[in-house]
């Protein structure tokens, strides 16, 4: 089984995430696993799921190094997981750790973990550029973040399936996923309505 894995940072990302399943698709993947959140989180549920469903000799392929994490640790504790299941990892394009029979190529592991680096780094500059920017804009008197979200700015669809989740016909992942918006605003929302 060819097992495809496509991330982006929030759902409203949509046009980045299309692109990555077309892509996994003309690869081969025979499911594709969607996740929503943020590169470097610690949780990635769907990524997990598609690991814990993955049996020996299957493949996971994906577009990307940051696409899978962007963390050198969660990279090497993925390389360990493709390792102990015997599977085989594709970057698309770049680098395949096949570790099918046992023995991973040593060489392919070491550049699957520098590109770990590389993306880790890419993060961290990132996040230095954007600090900065935040740093001077605020310097200059302007309002840093997003405007307060109010109880007016709940759309109607959360409005809709709250009760639902409410009496636990659907967990908060469900019920994100129903109303097209990420875990965090649907967090947010609920602290509005609840608070």
């Amino acid at each position: 089984m060819i097992y495809g894995y496509a991330r982006c940072s929030t759902n409203e990302s949509k046009q980045d995430i299309n692109r990555q399943v077309r892509e996994l698709k003309a690869a081969g993947a025979e499911k594709i696993f969607l996740e929503y959140e943020h590169g470097d989180s610690k949780i990635k549920e769907q990524q997990g799921l598609m690991f814990a469903t993955a049996q020996e000799g299957d493949s996971i392929i994906t577009l990307e190094v940051p696409r899978l994490a962007r963390s050198t640790k969660q990279l090497c504790e993925i390389i360990d997981l493709v390792r102990e299941k015997h599977l085989r990892l594709v970057i698309i394009g770049s680098i395949t750790l096949d570790c099918r029979d046992g023995k991973p190529d040593p060489m392919s592991e070491a550049f699957l973990q520098m590109a770990g680096v590389f993306s880790q780094l890419e993060l961290a500059m990132i996040r230095s550029r954007v600090r900065s920017g935040m740093a001077n804009a605020a310097a200059k008197g302007k309002r840093i973040g997003r405007p307060q979200t109010t109880l007016d700015d709940i759309p109607a669809n959360f409005l809709r399936h709250y009760p639902a989740y409410k009496s636990g016909a659907f967990n908060l992942t469900e019920l994100a996923r129903l109303c097209g918006i990420s875990r965090t605003t649907a967090y947010k929302y609920i602290g509005l309505l609840e608070g």
